[in-house]
């Protein structure tokens, strides 16, 4: 399995040992159950999502094409990573190549970047929508909401390629154990044979900048918008914004909580039990429970749905 031994010091790794959770083999299979169902109720979940937005042509107005995105997406960043975790239960080797795990972390950091640039300019568009009703249809066109949409995407996958870049050229040559669930800089950084604290404080600052600017340019959104909500008169009106506002803010919550957690504080020295719990809730749980929280909490979508469904006489 290629770990290296003190004799061959200097031959580098080729591809590295994920260790995921180290546990007996029938829990081992409880738990790749276990994620096999959450994997494809996510898949199916978003995928219906994305379908129903798409053959729906009411729904093709910015606040839902960006969900439709924001769903797209999350198909995509979960596949980036749970796939290998269901391989690895099965195996005994649970290896992954050194070009593999350096392109399912350039995959992972990059769609998980999109989701933080995509989720504040779906705040921004609720901003606009409740706090200027009057200019919202002439400022969110749909050619500004094609650009936003394609900014968020190609701003995701250039925002880690510089520092992916050079983690990818430090010299590794042994140990190749990675006690995690997912190819992530913490671990890359600890098994580097040379110390590379310039890339270090590169990669955690972008983490930091991504993260932080997106979350406060959030809660500066919806702070205006509460302040908004506030002053309507109508209590129907009311609680419209605030429906609309609180499915998006609980997905906010749900992802930024269990991100900040990882990639905001390295100098904690988290456990490695911690580490793979908080990144399995955001890897894995936030986009399960995605669709869930917008379709429950709208009546166009969950009309969609129907309509879509009842095509294929599912309901």
């Amino acid at each position: 399995m290629n770990v290296s031994e003190p004799a061959f010091s200097f031959a580098f790794v080729r591809e590295f040992i994920l260790l995921g959770f180290s546990c007996e083999w029938k829990i081992q299979l409880l738990l790749f159950s276990l994620f096999t169902a959450t994997y494809a109720l996510t898949i199916t979940g978003n995928g219906a999502i994305v379908w129903a937005l798409w053959c729906d042509r009411r729904l093709h107005i910015p606040m839902y094409i960006f969900l439709g995105n924001f769903s797209f997406l999350e198909i995509w960043y979960v596949s980036s990573t749970v796939p290998k975790m269901l391989v690895n239960f099965l195996s005994d080797k649970k290896t992954i190549s050194f070009a593999g795990c350096f392109l399912q972390f350039y995959f992972f950091f990059s769609l998980g970047t999109s989701e933080c640039f995509l989720l504040a300019i779906m705040a921004f568009d609720r901003y606009l929508a409740i706090c200027c009703p009057l200019h919202y249809p002439n400022i969110m066109t749909g050619h500004l909401c094609t650009k936003l949409v394609s900014i968020c995407w190609v701003c995701g996958f250039l925002w880690f390629l510089i520092p992916i870049v050079l983690i990818s050229q430090m010299p590794f040559c042994g140990p190749n154990i990675i006690d995690h669930v997912v190819c992530d800089p913490g671990p890359l950084f600890t098994l580097a044979c040379a110390s590379a604290p310039t890339t270090q404080l590169l990669c955690y600052t972008l983490s930091s900048l991504v993260i932080f600017g997106n979350f406060l340019f959030i809660l500066g959104s919806y702070t205006l918008v509460l302040l908004a909500v506030l002053r309507m008169p109508s209590a129907t009106g009311r609680s419209k914004a605030f429906s609309t506002c609180g499915s998006h803010l609980a997905v906010v919550s749900l992802f930024y909580g269990s991100l900040m957690v990882m990639y905001v504080s390295p100098g904690l020295g988290h456990s490695a039990g911690l580490q793979k719990v908080a990144t399995l809730f955001y890897a894995m749980v936030t986009p399960l429970f995605n669709p869930l929280i917008y379709s429950l909490r709208n009546k166009e979508i969950k009309a969609a749905l129907r309509k879509v469904l009842g095509n294929f006489n599912i309901i």
